[in-house]
């Protein structure tokens, strides 16, 4: 696995490259969902590139990147496990020039939900992917059903700006117990860990948003949102809530 931390040192191997790409994007802390996207990008791709950048633009409380965690040589031992042919390492500089004065920014669906409560977090997200997707020109790019919201936004401004990738949703993976995987599970106490499972056991059972906030404020959750959700004819249940410091996210279909 080739390791890159120098941006125009991928650019002269990008140039050499002539074959079906496959591109996982993430933030590092690795775990069983981001391994079900690299196994879905070296199965259907010649070869496959992950990125490890923890992007601060996107973080809307300077508390949460200063904790987001950081487990750079474990991760490192997965990609290269997981049949990975090269990773991106790259640093603030690289990545914004501009020091951020140019950005992306969705004027609709990036308002509502998590977009309601932590402004200008899609505007950083949107904006660090669009420039990874440029950097990397993938055919395909994977991306966690988890973070739904994030999916369509990615999707929609691939086919806004014409990129030529197809954005590809895969399912969310999850613990033994429902919790879905997150790399901000690593920062839930044992406490807070035994109850984290009850925000996808209420939204999977609940009738409606309002009686599945009760449950999780019950619970003992601060919920931000649950509401019910359809677009393309395709309905889901999106949530937040937090345990503590820890902020939750999780979304389930409806039929």
């Amino acid at each position: 696995m080739k390791q890159f931390k120098s941006l125009a040192d991928w650019r002269a191997c990008r140039a050499s490259l002539n074959l079906p790409l496959g591109f996982v994007p993430t933030m590092g802390a690795l775990h069983a969902g981001h391994l079900s996207l690299l196994q879905h990008s070296t199965a259907e791709n010649a070869y496959t590139v992950a990125s490890i950048y923890v992007n601060p633009t996107q973080f809307n409380k300077p508390e949460d990147l200063n904790t987001y965690p950081r487990t750079l040589e474990q991760d490192l031992a997965l990609l290269e496990s997981a049949g990975v042919d090269a990773v991106l390492m790259p640093t603030y500089d690289q990545l914004y020039p501009d020091g951020f004065r140019f950005q992306v920014t969705e004027t609709e669906l990036s308002k509502r939900f998590c977009g309601a409560h932590r402004p200008g977090h899609f505007t950083g997200v949107l904006s660090v992917v669009l420039k990874l997707l440029n950097l990397v020109a993938p055919s395909r790019a994977y991306f966690g059903e988890k973070d739904y919201q994030q999916l369509l936004l990615i999707r929609g401004m691939a086919a806004a700006f014409h990129l030529p990738v197809d954005i590809i949703g895969c399912t969310t993976m999850r613990e033994s117990d429902g919790l879905a995987m997150s790399s901000r599970n690593l920062r839930l106490n044992p406490e807070q860990r035994k109850l984290a499972p009850e925000l996808y056991r209420s939204i999977s059972t609940a009738r409606d948003g309002a009686t599945a906030i009760a449950a999780l404020e019950q619970a003992g959750f601060t919920v931000d949102y649950v509401e019910d959700f359809t677009e393309g004819g395709m309905s889901r249940r999106l949530a937040a809530a937090s345990l503590g410091e820890v902020r939750l996210i999780d979304n389930v279909p409806l039929t």
